[in-house]
């Protein structure tokens, strides 16, 4: 009898692991929710394309509930990897059918209230509350907010204190009031508490290049977070489409400022394959650790399709509060992991290497899933079942995960706002010699919505190459921006950067060329800098390259930065750390 349940044990084990069903421990960004689509109508004229952005999140009653930019309704989880969508339009019959519907939204939590705002300019929208946000509760608290406001922040202070930030301009500065927590009503005026200061800190200028030739710099998404007595103002800047798109922080000691800047920004994200890390929230997990939530920059089919990221975040022993994005879109461990935040050192193992097909539609080629971009994607010429695409890691290989992001080609037209009963259905199979396959995750019968499937193995498995098979697209083509294999290589790290030089003008100290003699066995590189030599916080991933030009520095200060070379089997030493004045 024990030998039959043994038995039974592992063959439901092994059950588990083909779907994919097995609890994870890990995540990958962008984080896989069900996106919904953009629904506006001109802003879909390229294509229908899934689309979010400005995203709040936070614990309550140790749940993590996620509000973002017009999804119709919003999100909760019990442990931040499988998140559960409630339907829900915040409108009242006088709104009608705004597309703006909870827009940039503001979330607090008011004693045991969760309260739930819109951006708007008028009077006439809803601050709705509920008790029981789980089982979707809701009922209006203000049926109309006196002052509004675009891009709204709540904050309760640990006094008992409410208050709200707002503010989205190339022009005008980010607002902070004090609301009566019983009545809503402000009290006083409000009070201007941040500018960007582009003259000063480069990351802050507008332009994929930080070169503002086109429109000053965009100053929003105002976030208030207070830890150990000090409060962190945070803010977005300089502009949603682009790479550089991050949130900066200011500190003070009153909810009211006045608040010194940061000189670095809190998240930053300008390469890899999930780049910007702007226009966000912080929040901590149920045990206490701190988590930063912002949105990626797409902008392939509008300038306003994202995508959302989770970075870990932390306050160091001089009250600096940053977020580590190194290696930000590769697996890292969830709260409920004893590792919470850190980077599982699992590699990406497929990046450029060679990839085969079952067809293209015209220009869209399959390199296009290797080569991480988010950009850039490869579509098979149906969606029928049976398209297919493969990769060849090179070598046998350790596999530990696998993220497959998918692209919006030829969506349905109807597509516009949230579409319920849609999903993803797939089979992964590995081979060792590219001719007998196995498999090892068969989601044929999957009926969630995965734009970003995740997929961390129950166990590792050792293959050479790896084959995404389609069985059912919720519309449109079979197609893939990142088909996304992680694990390790059983070769050696790179070699370290023999020669790192960086180089700071007089003419603009906002900005340096960075420039390395290249490593022949590495794929990337993460440009590490800071203003301390033991705080370098932010990080660059270049591919591709030995050169980059960093512009997101405050002209007033020395840095300091080092480089490490990346590749499929490991990370090398890093180099001795440079200091610029």
């Amino acid at each position: 009898m024990k030998q039959l349940l043994a038995c039974f044990g592992m063959a439901i084990l092994l059950l588990c692991t083909a779907q994919g069903q097995t609890r994870q421990t890990t995540y990958c960004n962008p984080i896989n929710i069900d996106y919904g689509y953009t629904p506006i109508p001109n802003f879909s004229e390229w294509g229908r394309h899934r689309a979010t952005a400005d995203p709040v999140i936070v614990n309550y009653k140790d749940d993590y509930y996620l509000f973002s930019t017009n999804q119709w309704g919003y999100w909760w989880s019990a442990d931040m990897i499988n998140w559960t969508f409630q339907s829900k339009k915040f409108l009242r019959p006088w709104n009608g059918d705004v597309y703006d519907e909870l827009c940039a939204p503001a979330v607090g939590v008011v004693g045991d209230t969760m309260l739930v705002f819109g951006s708007t300019y008028t009077d006439k929208f809803t601050i709705w509350m509920s008790t029981n946000p789980k089982a979707n509760e809701w009922k209006p608290l203000v049926d109309s907010f006196a002052i509004g406001g675009w891009d709204p922040d709540f904050f309760t202070d640990s006094d008992g204190r409410f208050y709200m930030y707002n503010g989205s301009s190339n022009r005008y500065p980010l607002y902070g009031i004090e609301l009566d927590r019983k009545t809503m009503q402000p009290k006083g005026t409000r009070k201007e508490l941040l500018h960007l200061e582009d003259w000063r800190y480069g990351w802050q200028r507008f332009g994929e290049y930080m070169d503002n030739t086109f429109l000053d710099p965009f100053l929003e998404g105002a976030h208030m977070t207070k830890h150990n007595n000090k409060y962190y103002f945070q803010f977005a800047g300089p502009g949603t489409e682009f790479s550089g798109y991050a949130d900066g922080v200011a500190v003070g000691d009153s909810p009211l400022g006045p608040f010194t800047k940061q000189s670095d920004p809190l998240s930053y994200k300008p390469g890899g394959y999930a780049r910007g890390a702007g226009h966000g929230s912080t929040f901590h997990d149920k045990h206490g650790q701190y988590w930063h939530v912002s949105t990626i920059v797409l902008g392939v089919k509008n300038n306003f399709e994202r995508r959302l990221g989770i970075w870990p975040t932390y306050f160091d022993q001089d009250d600096v509060m940053y977020s580590n994005t190194a290696f930000g879109d590769y697996p890292h461990y969830l709260p409920d992991s004893e590792q919470a935040g850190k980077f599982t050192g699992w590699m990406l193992l497929n990046y450029k290497k060679p990839v085969a097909v079952s067809s293209t539609l015209g220009a869209y080629v399959a390199n296009n899933a290797v080569d991480e971009s988010m950009k850039t994607y490869w579509s098979a010429a149906s969606g029928n079942s049976g398209e297919w695409i493969s990769t060849d890691l090179g070598e046998v290989s350790t596999l530990h995960a696998i993220q497959i992001n998918y692209a919006d080609q030829d969506v349905d037209s109807s597509f516009l706002g949230k579409i319920p009963d849609i999903y993803h259905q797939y089979k992964l199979y590995a081979s060792n010699g590219g001719k007998k396959w196995k498999l090892i995750v068969d989601k044929s019968n999957n009926k969630t919505d995965e734009p970003h499937a995740y997929i961390e193995l129950d166990k590792p498995v050792e293959a050479r190459y790896v084959k995404l098979e389609n069985v059912h697209m919720p519309s449109g083509k079979f197609a893939i921006s990142g088909l996304r294999i992680f694990g390790k290589g059983n070769s050696a790290p790179p070699d370290p950067v023999k020669q790192f030089v960086v180089m700071r003008t007089e003419k603009d100290k906002r900005s340096a060329w960075i420039k390395w003699s290249p490593v022949d066995n590495a794929y990337a590189y993460n440009i590490y800098t800071g203003l301390e030599p033991d705080k370098l916080y932010n990080c660059i991933m270049v591919h591709d390259a030995n050169d980059y030009y960093y512009k997101a520095m405050d002209s007033q200060k020395p840095y300091y930065f080092t480089i490490e070379a990346i590749n499929e089997n490991g990370i090398s030493t890093r180099y001795p750390i440079v200091k610029v004045e």
